[in-house]
């Protein structure tokens, strides 16, 4: 067993990273009752660290393991990759281009665990596996790139090195990183090379190739090291298993898998943190894997404490900048949203794929018009085509002179066969006049062309320009343009038309700036409404887990304001 001296940070008389982690990890804790700005100073002073309970039981079993004699502790194999990372790899990224790459106290930890730890019995490394859940901009790609440059040119000659991902781009930010870095410490190519099939060591005969969705069954590999980047994104598990199924030969294999949380459920990603903190937690033995997790205690803490965010963002300060977390929660605070992507993506808080997107507190307001107000005015109209058997919405926006208030008159229409379902109260909003009917089982598309015409005709409202996405909408466009001369345009229904109008939407909503005269099927469309959330914090409409719920007025809201967001300059002009 190991000689272990916590007090003095020392295993075997060698100094040791992990103890001194520990060491002030416990500080950290010990410290929560100090000013914030005084833990600030404490931790710019590297006394103190500040962790999260996940990552603190990981420390407390490491520095349990210490004393099983199933291992033993050899400090000497990590110290060459951190010897070589701080001594030849350079940052590779602005603002910190060509600058050594010293490694924080956090890293020195991470790669002394991973290296140091063997059985006693074979002699062989430990950990095979290791899961890194770290938040956004913390270096991630730095860390991989340089361990793996490491790896590259310290490890076993004829390796084989990996960099995987969902798909080829993102495989590709860490393989550039490498390369990059590779250029910089062999400029000439004495060393190393590079060609289309990938990174190669010409002294050990080692190589570096990557790996993805795309190119997964192109040939047979033996791999040695692989880096897995954002799994989150992964919906099941073949390129892990591939990787996997391919180290099985290998006495000593390692695969990091490193992540932020993201949206998908019941993907790769939740399944390899469920067996993790199984096994984290003593529920599953398994010491084959690291799970090391910089994770929040709860999602209040982050919005009531900001000290707490070095626990999911251990270079808080270093490259990740605090004034830029303070936006982020800032933004967050202000929108569902940015809420939504920020939790996940900063502070590893699992968010569903689908998140409520309004409250009732967002879309109250009593403020109402009469018709008569926009008499000859311009407005917008949008329109959600359902299909014929459901419910269908039609909505026309007006503004008025020197005001960002938007005033929102609708109509829905619905088949009668349709009035006696349960999922809302019909009949009643039929009786109230804020939904039209068609007898039968299908909506007759004409009656939203009769809707229109009306508006013009009691109240001489023009349309300036009308959208409606492109389901079900040929022949009733037509009707349109050669009945009422208006020209409907498509609104793709994707992500990157409606992210920033629903966003606007919702901003407006709390602004209190959307006036539709608490239209009670608009309230229902609305709170029936979630919000899914992409990699790239787009986000667009979806319903919730209950199919009998409606969204359409919502989607033809979202409609409305592509429009506006396109001809705002131009509409402002003539009203």
């Amino acid at each position: 067993m190991a000689n272990i001296n916590l007090s003095l940070n020392t295993i075997d008389d060698e100094h040791s990273y992990l103890l001194e982690y520990y060491n002030k990890a416990i500080k950290g804790f010990e410290s929560l009752n100090y000013a914030p700005v005084d833990i600030k100073n404490l931790i710019k002073k590297g006394e103190i660290v500040i962790i999260g309970r996940e990552l603190m039981t990981c420390l407390e079993n490491l520095i349990n393991d210490l004393d099983n004699p199933d291992y033993y502790y050899d400090i000497s194999v990590s110290e060459l990759r951190t010897e070589f990372i701080e001594t030849f790899c350079k940052h590779t990224k602005s603002p910190f281009y060509g600058k050594p790459f010293i490694l924080e106290l956090w890293e020195k930890a991470l790669i002394e665990v991973i290296y140091s730890f063997r059985w006693s019995d074979t002699k062989l490394r430990r950990f095979k596996k290791v899961i890194l859940l770290i938040g956004r901009k913390n270096g991630k790609s730095a860390i991989c790139g340089a361990l793996s440059m490491a790896e590259f040119m310290c490890g076993n000659g004829g390796s084989d090195l990996i960099c995987s991902s969902n798909d080829d781009n993102q495989a590709s930010i860490i393989y550039d990183e490498i390369n990059t870095m590779r250029e910089i410490f062999d400029p000439k190519e004495k060393r190393t090379h590079k060609n289309q099939k990938g990174m190669f060591n010409l002294i050990n005969r080692s190589s570096i190739k990557k790996l993805s969705d795309r190119t997964r069954n192109k040939e047979g590999r033996n791999i040695d090291f692989a880096i897995l980047d954002e799994s989150h994104e992964m919906k099941d598990n073949i390129i892990a298993k591939s990787i996997e199924q391919s180290q099985s030969t290998k006495d000593e294999p390692l695969f990091i898998n490193i992540t932020t949380e993201g949206f998908i459920n019941d993907g790769y990603l939740d399944e390899e943190l469920k067996y993790g903190r199984e096994v984290l937690n003593g529920e599953r033995e398994d010491p084959d894997i690291l799970v090391w997790l910089y994770t929040q205690d709860s999602e209040e803490e982050i919005f009531q404490d900001e000290i707490s965010w070095y626990k999911a963002n251990p270079n808080l300060g270093v490259c990740k900048k605090e004034a830029y977390l303070v936006s982020q929660i800032r933004s967050a605070q202000a929108k569902r949203s940015d809420r939504v992507f920020v939790l996940a993506k900063d502070f590893n808080v699992k968010q569903t794929s689908a998140a409520k997107w309004l409250e009732e507190a967002d879309i109250s307001n009593d403020a109402t018009f009469d018709y008569e107000e926009f008499r000859g005015c311009f407005g917008f109209s949008g329109t959600d085509l359902s299909e014929t058997t459901d419910l269908t919405s039609s909505k026309v926006l007006i503004m008025k002179p020197n005001s960002n208030k938007k005033y929102i008159i609708s109509k829905y229409f619905i088949p009668e066969s349709k009035l006696n379902s349960k999922e809302a109260p019909y009949k009643e909003w039929v009786e109230a006049g804020y939904i039209t009917k068609s007898e039968g089982n299908d909506i007759d598309y004409s009656k939203i062309t009769q809707w229109h015409e009306e508006l013009w005709k009691k109240y001489k409202i023009r349309i300036f320009k009308a959208g409606c996405d492109k389901w079900n909408a040929k022949y009733w466009r037509k009707e349109m343009d050669e009945k009422l001369d208006i020209d409907v345009e498509n609104v793709p229904m994707d992500k990157y038309t409606l992210s920033n109008p629903m966003k606007s939407v919702e901003a407006d909503f709390k602004d209190g700036l959307i006036i539709y005269n608490s239209n009670p099927v608009d309230r229902w469309c609305l709170l029936n409404t979630c919000l899914k959330v992409d990699k790239e914090g787009l986000i667009y409409p979806i319903k919730s887990s209950d199919a009998t719920q409606r969204i359409d007025g919502s989607v033809t809201l979202i409609i409305l304001y592509v429009l506006l967001k396109r001809y705002r300059t131009e509409y402002m002009n003539i009203i």
